[in-house]
């Protein structure tokens, strides 16, 4: 050890650490690369294709209406038509935990584009539009997955996605709550995109 600098000796260290650094760092890497995406390639395109809020909020209605399908063990999900299949692809499979936590990062990026979007133009009209129809799915889902709170596993985090789920549904709902009334354009427009 006699023969080393102190400029050698910091040069070693400073390598030594650079290298312990690395290896801790492995691990998280290997499980942030595992991690499982909430959106299927296929959904992902879509999304990105998808510009108007109000469009987006429907995509991301129904791409949480396929999870609901495979966590409630509903027939549509075992056989999807095949206009299903080739528009969004196969139906997302994983553990009950796996799908409870799509559906919680789903609703949740709902929520941010809804956010993104009354940052940068709080007048936007699609505002109102997209959060009613969020609003609208939050009420048919809430029971639904309400429900399955007492089929839950709180071992392996099935339990933290499923309320997780709820508390973003139930944010959607507050804030349907704090819209103004909607004018009589509106509803006629709605009625006429019905028919």
């Amino acid at each position: 050890m006699k023969n080393f600098s102190p400029r050698l000796a910091r040069l070693f260290a400073l390598l030594l650490f650079a290298l312990v650094s690395i290896s801790l760092q492995q691990p998280a890497h290997a499980a942030h690369a595992q991690r499982r995406e909430h959106l299927t390639e296929q959904e992902v395109e879509m999304v990105r294709d998808t510009q108007e809020l109000d469009r987006r909020a429907e995509l991301f209605i129904k791409i949480a209406e396929r999870r609901l399908l495979v966590v409630t063990g509903a027939p549509e999900a075992s056989s999807p038509s095949a206009k299903d299949l080739e528009k969004w692809g196969a139906v997302p499979k994983g553990s009950r935990s796996a799908l409870f936590n799509d559906l919680a990062r789903i609703f949740d990026e709902a929520i941010n584009n809804v956010d993104d979007v009354a940052a940068r133009t709080p007048d936007s009209p699609l505002i109102p539009k997209a959060v009613r129809k969020l609003e609208a799915a939050a009420t048919r889902f809430l029971p639904q997955l309400t429900a399955l709170r007492q089929s839950t596993n709180a071992a392996d985090g099935e339990r933290e996605s499923l309320e997780q789920a709820i508390d973003n549904l139930q944010q959607i709902v507050e804030a349907a709550k704090r819209l103004p009334e909607e004018t009589p354009e509106e509803k006629k427009g709605d009625k006429k995109k019905k028919n």
